[in-house]
């Protein structure tokens, strides 16, 4: 597909540019994809359907299995390698394609609304366990979904989009306090700001003062920041008290 407009790099390079062949080979092994379907095949096991991608890229049947196996292990599913996809829940199905995406140990993981066909709250334990599994592994995870909620919960840089127009690039924080125009201020208004805002992102830096330092030295601190008050502590930083300007 020939884009309308700009061009997307991996590592450096322009993948507009590439051959087929070029491409074929960033795909099979840069980039993984978990999709909404399950997409399990039914006659294999848990551990043939997880090592599936190395399979077709001819990998060795002991080092793939192995593999298999520790992404098994990192999404939980540990002892489930034997079983076929039907004696599973949905949850544990989406964790088999988690877990079969990162088996070739890709830099980019592309999830295609991979929870949306997810229950309330087999979603949310889905939605944690990509969280530690980010931490865990540091890859870069590029998640798309029509759902606002998810989007603040996991994100950590947000694309806004309309119409096939991105209308907002943020954090979580800055697509809510200050949304780009009036259809983002209205993509926004009904979410919970608890959810995503904590004290930490309205606090804030508290000035301080050694006690040992006279009301002198906190007035004029108080003046050349602008400030009414200042908090006093001693030695070890410990707080003993508030100082105001009235009082010094």
């Amino acid at each position: 597909i020939e884009p309308t407009a700009g061009n997307i790099y991996i590592d450096g390079d322009m993948i507009t540019n590439m051959s087929k062949d070029q491409l074929r080979e960033v795909r099979r092994k840069k980039i993984s994809m978990v999709f909404q379907k399950f997409a399990l095949f039914p006659h294999r096991t848990i551990l043939e359907n997880t090592e599936y991608g190395l399979e077709l890229q001819g990998v060795d049947k002991q080092e793939r299995q192995q593999k298999a196996l520790e992404s098994l292990k990192l999404v939980g599913l540990e002892g489930f390698e034997h079983q076929y996809p039907d004696q599973l829940s949905g949850g544990m199905q989406q964790r088999v394609g988690l877990a079969r995406a990162l088996t070739n140990d890709p830099d980019i993981l592309l999830m295609d609304e991979a929870f949306s066909a997810l229950d309330p709250l087999i979603r949310k334990d889905m939605q944690d366990e990509l969280l530690d599994l980010h931490d865990n592994v540091g890859k870069t995870i590029i998640f798309i979904t029509h759902d606002l909620d998810e989007a603040l919960r996991i994100g950590d840089r947000i694309v806004l989009m309309k119409d096939g127009d991105i209308v907002q690039i943020g954090t979580p924080e800055e697509i809510l306090m200050n949304p780009s125009n009036e259809y983002v201020e209205k993509f926004v208004e009904d979410v919970d700001l608890s959810k995503v805002l904590t004290a930490g992102h309205i606090m804030k830096r508290a000035e301080t003062v050694r006690i040992d330092k006279g009301p002198r030295v906190a007035l004029t601190l108080m003046k050349n920041l602008g400030i009414s008050s200042i908090y006093a502590v001693d030695k070890q930083k410990k707080l003993l008290g508030v100082i105001y300007a009235s009082d010094a």
